[in-house]
Formats: structure tokens, C-alpha cells, sequence
């Protein structure tokens, strides 16, 4: 474990792949959003759609997990999962998440605050019925979040429910659905050498985005 630890300690790259001013980003920030994640796409990136959620407890626990972005447009940011999960749970008691996409292969990270409601019922079925159907079936089979004694506990509810919904369709689960992240804070971040990163936020007050630059 001590060698790891030196190893990590001793690990240092040198960012130079990019910069970000205010005079080159987009007016609004789903615009530039939109405009790194093209660009991540055109890279290559894998998982381009993966973003880290941050959210709170009730007693003021902090809590992340990579979830998968699957839409967004006009500053919402939706993402599907079980209702009755640990980040289901949080959500349920405190609205209030944050969001970070990192792109290490473009140097670059984006960072997103914002509260978060339930996605409409129709964008629900409609996402759910598009899944392969062995994930619709896992939908059902998850008590996501809970414990568990074995793997094939967990493998014994899905036979069951593989032979449960032979030959029909798959409906979606009530406890199964989507979010929308509504954002009221960005900051796109860009590495640059020595550590003096360009860091470009977006902040909506009075209903207007303000446009300014933080110190790395």
C-alpha cells in the first residue's frame, strides 16, 4: 500500500490541450454545454454521456454515483434510474444536486449545480419502452440499493421475472422513472499548464446568465 501511495503521489501531468476565455464562449450556457459535449463526442470519448451526481441526504450526508446523461436542452439535463435508490431517496429530501462531467482526454470538466424534479411521464415510458429488454426486466428485478444476502438472490428474481413477462410487453415500473437536473450554475473548466486553469462560470440570477471568470 506505502509504494502505491508514493506512486501517486509522484504523478503529474501537464495540461496543455486547450483555453477558455469570455470572449470565446457561447452567450448562454446549454449552448456551450452543448458545444464541449459535440466536440467530446467528435473525440471519442468514452462514455461521453456519463456524469458523476452528487446528492444530499437528510442528514446532510453527501452522496455521488456516475449516472448517464439520455437528454438535454434549454439548461435541463434528464437521466432515468429507480425511485426507491439511495440517490432516489436523497432527491426525495433535499432537490438540490450537482453534476460533473470530466474529459480527461481534452483536459476539460464541467460542472453543474442545480435543483432537480421528476421528468414527465410520457419521456418516462417512452425512454423505458427503448431499452433493450433485458434491461426492462432488470428494472423490475433491482431492489436498488438494498441488501442483499447472495448474487443469486438477485439472479432468482430475474429468472422469475424473465419468465414472469414471456411473450408481453414490459411495462415500466412505477418506482422506475426519470429526473430532470434544472441548472442554475455552471463552470466550464480548461487545463492549463502550472496549474493556472481556465475556470468560466454561468450563473442565473434575476433570470439572466451572468458571465464570469474564477481564479484555479
Amino acid at each position: 500500500m506505502e509504494n502505491t501511495s508514493n506512486t501517486i503521489s509522484q504523478i503529474r501531468e501537464e495540461f496543455i490541450k486547450g483555453s477558455l476565455s469570455e470572449n470565446e464562449v457561447e452567450s448562454l450556457p446549454d449552448l456551450q454545454f452543448n458545444k464541449w459535449m459535440q466536440q467530446g463526442i467528435d473525440a471519442k470519448i468514452t462514455e461521453v454521456q456519463a456524469f458523476n451526481l452528487c446528492t444530499v441526504s437528510a442528514e446532510n450526508k453527501p452522496s455521488n454515483r456516475i449516472v448517464y446523461l439520455r437528454e438535454f436542452g434549454n439548461n435541463k439535463f434528464y437521466f432515468y434510474t429507480n425511485y426507491q435508490s439511495k440517490k432516489g431517496i436523497d432527491i426525495a429530501h433535499n432537490n438540490n444536486v450537482s453534476a460533473c462531467f470530466f474529459y480527461p482526454e481534452l483536459e476539460r470538466q464541467i460542472r453543474i449545480e442545480g435543483t432537480i424534479t421528476f421528468a414527465e411521464k410520457e419521456k418516462c415510458d417512452s425512454y423505458f419502452n427503448s431499452r433493450p429488454r433485458e434491461s426492462q426486466i432488470g428494472a423490475w428485478s433491482s431492489p436498488q440499493s438494498k441488501i442483499i444476502n447472495t448474487r443469486n438472490e438477485l439472479e432468482n428474481i430475474l429468472d422469475s421475472n424473465t419468465s414472469k413477462f414471456s411473450n408481453q410487453v414490459i411495462q415500466r415500473p412505477d418506482f422506475w422513472g426519470g429526473y430532470i437536473i434544472n441548472a442554475n450554475y455552471y463552470e466550464f473548466w480548461q487545463g492549463r499548464r502550472s496549474r493556472l486553469h481556465d475556470r468560466i462560470c454561468y450563473e442565473l440570477k434575476n433570470n439572466k446568465w451572468e458571465i464570469y471568470r474564477i481564479a484555479p
